[in-house]
């Protein structure tokens, strides 16, 4: 991003980012209070992962989670185009499974759109495993893997490599990526394959994983049965459900990214610090690994 002639003042300046004019506000705004990091660090994280980040936003309805007021405060879930937004930014009309009513989402195919997003303070970007271009089909199943207290995401790392294990069998690589909380996200890609088929095999390995490790993994979503096991939440392969990008920012007291790991590093870790990733380690693990979220 360069600065554009007509910055005004300190507080409200207009960028230059890949040909587009964006305005960028109260760059000094603390949203992360516990660690002093301020929207102007969110907006320079994002623009510096953005190479690796956009390929897993292009094409996808983004809903983003806002804090205008820093993580400490509530935020809210932002689905819809705001009518302020640039004429440059694209949207996608999506219509809801459920209310049959259409939903005009952003998509963030580009730097510039990134940044507006980030300006707004959508610290979070969650996407679906589906394309607009092809909303009928899922190109993505995804795995959350949620360990309920004490589990930790150790345990997460454990089950993750049965699953590696399992998926390589049906001819299905998996990547892992943290959930930049206390979890695992586990991805394979799909061809063809409808919301109902993807659900269907998301619930299926979770079955199989819970009837070979009773006493780690965890296929329902019972809360009560959920102390010491990892949940494997495969309900996010529907339509109408999300998941924090890869690379995404989350709204945690300090800063972390959902960020991509290696099945080594899984292997390695022996805390679950080991498994925590703030923006710097982030742009680190990429400089030293590139997208280990690509399909090559």
């Amino acid at each position: 991003m360069s600065p554009a002639k007509s910055s005004k003042t300190s507080e409200t300046r207009t960028v230059d980012v890949d040909g587009r004019a964006v305005k960028l506000t109260n760059l000094d705004k603390t949203l992360y209070p516990a660690a002093g990091f301020t929207k102007g660090e969110v907006l320079d994280y994002y623009a510096r992962v953005a190479p690796v980040m956009l390929p897993h936003l292009a094409d996808r309805p983004a809903t983003f989670l806002r804090f205008p007021d820093g993580v400490e405060e509530a935020g809210f879930f932002a689905k819809h185009a705001p009518a302020h937004r640039p004429d440059w930014v694209r949207t996608a009309e999506v219509r809801s499974t459920s209310s049959g009513k259409s939903v005009e989402y952003v998509v963030v195919d580009d730097l510039p759109t990134l940044m507006w997003a980030a300006n707004s303070a959508a610290i979070e970007i969650h996407v679906p495993q589906w394309r607009v271009s092809d909303p009928a089909h899922h190109d993505l199943l995804v795995l959350d893997l949620d360990p309920g207290d004490p589990a930790t995401v150790l345990d997460c790392a454990r089950l993750a490599e049965a699953a590696r294990a399992l998926l390589k069998g049906l001819g299905l690589p998996l990547h892992a990526k943290t959930s930049g909380q206390k979890g695992l996200h586990l991805y394979a890609r799909l061809t063809g394959a409808t919301a109902e088929q993807a659900r269907e095999l998301g619930r299926t390995i979770a079955v199989h994983l819970e009837s070979q490790y009773p006493k780690l993994a965890l296929s329902s979503m019972a809360k009560q049965n959920r102390v010491g096991k990892v949940f494997v939440d495969w309900s996010q392969n529907t339509h109408a459900k999300t998941t924090i990008a890869p690379y995404s920012l989350r709204a945690t007291p300090e800063p972390a990214a959902s960020t991509p790991v290696t099945w080594a590093q899984l292997a390695a870790a022996r805390k679950p610090e080991d498994l925590r990733f703030s923006p710097e380690q982030a742009l680190a693990q990429v400089a030293r690994h590139g997208d280990l979220m690509s399909w090559g």
